[in-house]
């Protein structure tokens, strides 16, 4: 799969881009990552790529010239992929939208700053909008960096575990059961017992105790979007009923 981000500073990705699973996927042609430097299309000496807001305000806005520019240059005019624009506007993001996107063989992503970009951009360019949160930061490059990297782990072979990805929490729409790894005792903890047993039937149904009994407490909105089995209400009754996961 092929990501193209379009972005004002392309140096922000390397360091991330360079490191662990990303960059072992990029070795192994899972992941083609290209960055495009917005500001390789302007046309001034200074490479001007904001300017002032029409009716007044605080802030600068991005110009549409070198967006649609750098877009087109590479993607086509009209764009051959979903180009997406990172933006508190737009839909939250989500496991499943995460999914969906993994399924693409090429995907834009355009990273804004400032006050934001010129309307005609979002009206004429863009074929999506992806938010991560109700909250605005300085700029597209960190909503880009969590896209990707939530994508990518959907591409098979990315994660080194198969079904990895599809375990995490709200892959599957439930919060991740604990995780526990050596030393089997530290400062007086323990291991659950039940993980050192060896019977995988009986740890998979504790993982599916400790699943439903942490969205309950931590995420109970969760489950109303959930399809529960009879055997998941019954646990989640006992949990509700006695505190236990039982």
């Amino acid at each position: 799969m092929r990501f193209d981000i379009f972005t004002l500073f392309p140096s922000v990705f390397a360091p991330y881009l360079e490191v662990s699973i990303l960059q072992k996927a990029q070795q192994n042609h899972l992941i083609d990552i290209e960055l495009h430097n917005i500001r390789d299309w302007t046309t001034d000496k200074h490479h001007v790529t904001d300017d002032t807001p029409y009716g007044g305000g605080g802030g600068m806005v991005m110009k549409p010239e070198p967006i649609f520019d750098a877009v087109e240059s590479v993607l086509g005019a009209p764009p051959e992929c979903p180009l997406i624009l990172l933006s508190p506007q737009g839909r939250p993001f989500s496991a499943e939208i995460a999914r969906e996107l993994s399924h693409l063989p090429r995907i834009g992503l355009l990273c804004g700053r400032y006050e934001g970009i010129d309307e005609r951009v979002r009206e004429h360019l863009i074929t999506d909008q992806i938010s991560i949160g109700d909250y605005v930061l300085t700029g597209g490059e960190l909503p880009a960096l969590i896209v990707l990297d939530a994508v990518s782990r959907f591409i098979p072979g990315v994660l080194g575990d198969p079904d990895g990805a599809e375990d995490d929490s709200f892959a599957s729409g439930l919060l991740e059961y604990p995780h526990y790894t050596k030393p089997e005792e530290f400062r007086g903890w323990h291991v659950p017992e039940i993980l050192l047993s060896g019977n995988h039937a009986l740890i998979q149904k504790w993982r599916r105790r400790q699943s439903l009994e942490r969205t309950y407490k931590q995420r109970p909105d969760l489950l109303s979007r959930y399809p529960l089995s009879d055997s998941d209400i019954k646990i989640l009754r006992n949990i509700k009923e006695n505190g236990d996961p039982e």
